[in-house]
Order: C-alpha cells, then structure tokens, then sequence
C-alpha cells in the first residue's frame, strides 16, 4: 500500500484520545486537582497491575487451544488488550503533562480562579452555579466545568460582582457572577465574648 494513505502515529495524545474527552489546547498543562490526579494515577496502576496481566493470562491460556481463526477468546481478549494499551498511554501522557493546582489555597480571593465554585446568573435571571476543574474531571451532572469550557473561559480571572460576556452559538450573553467560594474556605469563627478582668 502506499504510504500516503497510512496514517502514521504522530505520538500525540490526541491519538489515544478517549471518546467524550477533551483534548488539551496545544503548549498547555493538563490543570487538575489533587483528586482528579489521584484518581487517573489510580486507574492507570490497576490497569498495568491487575487488568491487564488478568487480560494477557486469558489470550495466552486463549492462543493454547490451538486454531486462532474462530476463538472468540483470543480475539476479545486481544481487542480488550489494545483497548487497555490505549487507555495506559492516555492516562500516562495525561499525567506526565499534570500541573497539580490546590484550589484552597485561594483563601479569601473574590477573583475566579481554577477550582472556583461561582454561582452566577443569567439575563433572565436564573442562577447556576458550577465549578471549574480539569478537563479530566468534568462531570457535568455535579456541574463541575473544564477550564477551557466557554463558561469558565468567560468566568476566569473575573470578580465577584461583575458582568462578564459568555459566547454561545444561539450569540452574546451577559451573565452577573453572584458568589465565589474555593473549598477549605471557611467562615471566620466568632470569638466568645470573654469575661472582663477586674
């Protein structure tokens, strides 16, 4: 076959691209949490420690009964390893590109940063609240928004306070950002009125 019709790897993340995830802009860090980090760190050493060597016993015990061409084994098990091989190499390069980031350490700051939960309103006055994590992290039934989502790109680096512009494809939409909290932010405690000395 010629060569100009083969799709040579490049080696780039975006070959081993899950579908449904999100690929990082180009020259980016791959921002996240230390759960979100813990997590994928997690899921790649079950899948090098226990599903794969578990997937490899079944192809090779598979490939001992003889005839390859009808043995459903072997040919699940071989697709599960490339699957899996996939999957390793993703969570890898995803991981070798992590920047670790602890929202909490924010403190009292009003302006959003990642790891910011904003709730904010729209111009009918519906308010949402959402909060801004890594791109490995999103689940949008908790609300929980990548940070190079269109909501968060308008929301980042603004102010509690302010009126910001969010472009969708239905146009331009200003949205009033209402509250701004980062987790481990707790309310100062009320000091007990002490006895006067006399």
């Amino acid at each position: 076959m010629n060569k100009a019709f083969v799709k040579e790897s490049s080696g780039d993340e975006d070959d081993d691209l899950p579908e449904g995830a999100t690929p990082l802009p180009p020259g980016t860090k791959n921002y996240i949490s230390a759960q979100g980090y813990q997590r994928l760190r997690d899921e790649l050493m079950h899948l090098i420690d226990t599903a794969r060597p578990e997937v490899v016993q079944i192809v090779s015990w598979a490939a001992s009964n003889g005839d390859r061409s009808e043995n459903g084994d072997y040919h699940y098990g071989k697709k599960r390893l490339r699957e899996i091989d996939r999957r390793i190499r993703f969570l890898t390069k995803r991981l070798e590109k992590a920047e670790v980031v602890d929202p909490s350490l924010q403190g009292d700051n009003d302006q959003i940063f990642f790891g910011a939960t904003v709730t904010y309103a729209d111009q009918a006055g519906e308010e949402t609240t959402v909060t801004i994590v890594g791109t490995d992290e999103v689940d949008l039934d908790s609300n929980h928004v990548s940070w190079i989502s269109p909501i968060a790109r308008a929301l980042l680096k603004a102010r509690e306070g302010d009126t910001v512009l969010l472009r969708t494809p239905a146009g331009v939409e200003q949205i009033d950002i209402l509250k701004v909290s980062y987790p481990g932010k707790r309310a100062e405690p009320i000091a007990a009125a002490q006895p006067e000395k006399h």
